[in-house]
C-alpha cells in the first residue's frame, strides 16, 4: 500500500458532529483540501476510526476530542482548543445537531431545551471561542449548518435553526472586513443518517427529487464560504424553495393550523 503524499497545509479545521453525515463529509473535503483536522463528537471510538481513515487517505494530522457539547465541562475542552494559539483553528464547522421525532407537546421540556442548546447555544459559544484568535490573526472562517426549515414557521427544530441563519449573516457583515467570514448553510433534505435516527423513512418525508447528496451540499457550502457569502442554499431547487418561503409564510402557518385542527378532530383532542 502506498502512503499518500502530504497535501499543502492550509490551516486547521475543527468539525463538530464529525462521525457521520454532513460532519464526516466536511471533514473529508477539508482534509482533501489540505486542512489538518480536529474532530469532535460524543462517540470517541467512532471518531478514532474516522480520524484514522482520513490520515491514511489524505496524509493530514487529525486530533480527536470526544465531547458531549451539551455538557459544560466537556464543551469547555472544545472551547479551549478553539482559543488555543498553538496550531490555531482557522476554520470552524458547527455541524453537531439532532431533531426530535415527536411533536412539541409530546416531548419533555428538558429534551426540547437540550435540542435548542445544541442547535443554537453551542454554535454561539464555539463561534465566540474561535473568533478572538481569528481576529488577532486577521483571518478565519466560521461555517454553521442551519436548515432550509429555518426560513419557515415549522416547529421547534425550524425555530432553532433560524438562529444560525440570522447570526451568521449579521456576523459576516460585522467581521468580514477584519478577515473573518461567517456563513450558514441551509440545505433541504440530505441523504444522511439524520432521519433514520428519528425512525422516519425518507419516502415518508419528501419525494426523491427533493433529496440532496451530502458531498454536493458540503462542496457548495465550502465554495460559498470561500466566496465570503453569509448564506449558502445548495441547489437551484432549494434556492427557489427559499424564495417562495419568504412570501408564503402566512400560507404555511394556515396549512399548519388546518393540519393541526384536522388531527385534533380525528383524535378527539
Amino acid at each position: 500500500m502506498t502512503t499518500p503524499a502530504s497535501p499543502q497545509h492550509v490551516g486547521t479545521a475543527l468539525v463538530t458532529g464529525a462521525t457521520s453525515g454532513l460532519g464526516a463529509e466536511f471533514a473529508r473535503q477539508l482534509a482533501s483540501a489540505g486542512h489538518d483536522l480536529v474532530l469532535v463528537a460524543r462517540d470517541r471510538a467512532r471518531l478514532e476510526s474516522v480520524a484514522e481513515s482520513l490520515r491514511a487517505a489524505f496524509g493530514v494530522d487529525v486530533e480527536v476530542l470526544g465531547a458531549d457539547l451539551t455538557n459544560p465541562e466537556q464543551r469547555a475542552t472544545v472551547e479551549e482548543r478553539l482559543a488555543a494559539n498553538e496550531h490555531p483553528v482557522s476554520y470552524l464547522v458547527n455541524n453537531a445537531g439532532y431533531g426530535l421525532a415527536q411533536e412539541f407537546e409530546s416531548n419533555s421540556v428538558d429534551d426540547e431545551e437540550r435540542m435548542l442548546e445544541i442547535l443554537a447555544t453551542v454554535p454561539l459559544r464555539l463561534s465566540h471561542a474561535a473568533l478572538g484568535g481569528m481576529l488577532v490573526r486577521g483571518s478565519g472562517t466560521i461555517l454553521t449548518v442551519a436548515s432550509i426549515a429555518g426560513g419557515a414557521p415549522l416547529g421547534m427544530y425550524a425555530a432553532a435553526k433560524t438562529w444560525p441563519l440570522s447570526f451568521s449573516r449579521w456576523a459576516n457583515a460585522q467581521y468580514r472586513h477584519r478577515g473573518v467570514t461567517f456563513s450558514a448553510v441551509a440545505p433541504g433534505f440530505v441523504r444522511t443518517e439524520f432521519h433514520a435516527r428519528l425512525g422516519i423513512e425518507r419516502s415518508a418525508m419528501a419525494p426523491k427529487w427533493m433529496w440532496l447528496n451530502a458531498d454536493f451540499v458540503v462542496r457548495t457550502a465550502l465554495r460559498d464560504a470561500a466566496r465570503g457569502r453569509g448564506l449558502s442554499v445548495p441547489s437551484i431547487r432549494y434556492k427557489l424553495v427559499w424564495a417562495l418561503m419568504k412570501v408564503a409564510q402566512p400560507l404555511i402557518l394556515l396549512a399548519v393550523a388546518r393540519s393541526s385542527r384536522a388531527t385534533s378532530a380525528k383524535t378527539g383532542r
